[in-house]
């Protein structure tokens, strides 16, 4: 077989060389141990949790260490790509901290753009270049032509599992089949020009020099060392339209834009063999691999299950809609990450997640349990430590758009709503009554004359007089000018003056001398004042509300009581 012959019969078209391009996209110019990560989706829906994962881990690395993150569209699959998906994944990911150096981004109206030396960073527009390296392959003989329909090639690639059980003589049919495969590497250079002539489509097939029975070495950054089978098989680099597959154009691209390490699913382990062959093929130094384990959820049985798309908390944009706020996210996907960030969290509380030294050895082997106790956890720590103002501006964003009624309410006087927020916020142990911007209406609702309501009245066991008379005395005593311990002198003497024990150790050790103690005089107060018998500092509650509002409850509470 005259090798060139065949190239130029393929690609008639293609003048440029493998060393042409590399001149075009030369090597980057970066300090000693930058890394060079990227994050390559398919334009075909919504951001996975799964997604974020590694696109985190590739952001770390990037930019811990000086180098570049960049973002690369694979879009080689039109009939799967969903449009303005690509626009709607850049602001997703960015809405959690991942911004990119380079790449497709998002011009000034809102388009996808490409920003920087090494693109187009959609596949799609890459087709010349693919090319370039598919004729030389053809020309040292390590790829070749087959006349042969997509469907039935996918055929010879797919296991009918089915088929296999239906079938006891699977084995046989399957190296038949295989026979036929490789039967096409005998083709002619008089066939293929038969068949040009004839217009019929082709695509391009890698020739494995591999033994499936022998085994190659490979280093994984997080599974560590990888003894895998050899790839035996002719894989298609291009497809009959000129399109590469995932395997041939993430190694052209990855060599071009000078990536460094490539992480992604551990789904793509069975692949390793195939891009190590390529690699070899092409003459590039295979990048670092990390593949990553896939996230897991429990079930109802309480066995662990993959975390897919159909699972609440798989779309990124449930959790937006949720109203966890994206810095408790990223900070729920860095307690995941690294076994050792928690520990840093607490001895360094007000540092940004973004300062802590991610160690890609501190990854699970295993996989990572997806969990919405322990996110509910991380985010009541994350909006604890936020400022009032901070919060107000988190809750009044997503009520606007998921609760425009609240929303309304909140942006009639952030001020208000601000002191409300201020509420236990700040010192050594802060209140941690938000895990999610949804979770603000029913714990703050009641400062709002429009969502103020009775929802937890008073026990049975307590005498309807003594609440009565609670409620009666406090106004007669109360002035908003008094101090917190004036205050709750007061409330003291009310207790006292009706059998309740004003000193909580004095209740503790003999609480049958007594109704009860100042504690439920305040839960008397409390719910007649919010509706709930757990609320936030009453004297606090009381200033916000003010002397009007304060009273006017009181009173329309002694009226219920009758």
């Amino acid at each position: 077989m005259d090798y060139n012959h065949l190239a130029d019969l393929l690609f008639p078209d293609v003048t440029e060389t493998p060393a042409d391009m590399e001149a075009r996209y030369p090597a980057r110019q970066l300090p000693e141990g930058a890394k060079v990560t990227r994050f390559a989706p398919s334009p075909t829906g919504f951001v996975h949790f799964g997604g974020l994962f590694p696109t985190t881990v590739a952001e770390r690395l990037s930019h811990q260490s000086g180098g570049v993150l960049f973002l690369r569209i694979e879009d080689t699959d039109a009939k799967r790509e969903v449009p303005g998906a690509a626009e709607g994944l850049i602001k997703t990911l960015a809405r959690y901290g991942i911004h990119f150096d380079e790449g497709a981004i998002l011009d000034s109206e809102g388009k996808v753009a490409d920003h920087g030396d090494y693109g187009p960073y959609k596949q799609s527009l890459r087709g010349p270049i693919y090319h370039v390296f598919a004729k030389q392959l053809v020309r040292e003989g390590k790829a070749y032509p087959c006349f042969t329909t997509e469907e039935e090639l996918e055929e010879l690639q797919q296991v009918n599992k089915k088929e296999e059980l239906k079938n006891t003589d699977w084995e046989a049919q399957a190296a038949s089949r295989r026979a036929e495969m490789l039967k096409s590497r005998e083709i002619t250079l008089e066939e293929v020009e038969a068949h040009l002539r004839a217009g019929d489509p082709f695509v391009l097939r890698i020739l494995s020099d591999g033994d499936g029975e022998k085994r190659v070495k490979a280093t994984d950054l997080i599974k560590g060392n990888l003894d895998i089978p050899e790839n035996d098989e002719d894989f298609v680099l291009l497809k009959s339209d000129g399109i590469p597959t995932y395997h041939f154009a993430h190694a052209v691209d990855d060599h071009l834009m000078g990536t460094t390490h490539v992480i992604r699913g551990e789904e793509w382990l069975p692949s390793l063999a195939k891009h190590l062959q390529l690699f070899r093929y092409l003459g590039f130094k295979l990048p670092k691999y990390m593949h990553i384990a896939q996230i897991m959820r429990l079930d109802e049985n309480g066995n662990k299950k993959k975390l897919s798309k159909r699972d609440m908390g798989a779309n990124m944009d449930d959790y937006t809609r949720m109203g966890y706020s994206p810095e408790a996210v990223c900070e729920y996907v860095m307690t995941l990450l690294n076994s050792n960030y928690e520990e840093w969290r607490m001895q360094n509380p007000d540092k940004p997640y973004t300062d802590f030294p991610f160690n890609i050895k501190k990854m699970s082997v295993s996989g990572c349990l997806f969990d919405f106790d322990k996110l509910n956890d991380v985010s009541k720590n994350v909006l604890s430590r936020m400022d009032a103002a901070q919060v107000t501006a988190g809750v009044t964003d997503w009520a606007q758009q998921f609760d425009p009624e609240f929303g309304a309410l909140l942006a009639r006087d952030s001020a208000y709503a601000e002191q409300i927020f201020a509420i236990g916020r700040g010192g050594k142990k802060p209140r941690k009554d938000l895990a999610t911007w949804a979770d603000a209406k029913p714990y703050m609702g009641f400062f709002y004359d429009e969502l103020f309501a009775l929802e937890e009245g008073y026990d049975e066991k307590f005498d309807r007089a003594d609440i009565k008379a609670t409620l009666a005395r406090f106004l007669e005593s109360y002035d908003e000018a008094d101090e917190m311990t004036v205050w709750f002198d007061k409330v003291k003497d009310i207790a006292r003056s009706l059998g309740y024990a004003d000193d909580m150790k004095a209740y503790k050790a003999d609480p049958t001398a007594f109704k009860g103690s100042v504690a439920d005089i305040s839960m008397f107060l409390r719910v007649a004042v919010t509706g709930k018998q757990n609320a936030p500092d009453l004297y606090t509650v009381m200033h916000i509300l003010g002397r009007e509002r304060t009273e006017a409850r009181i009173k329309a509470m002694i009226e219920r009581i009758g």
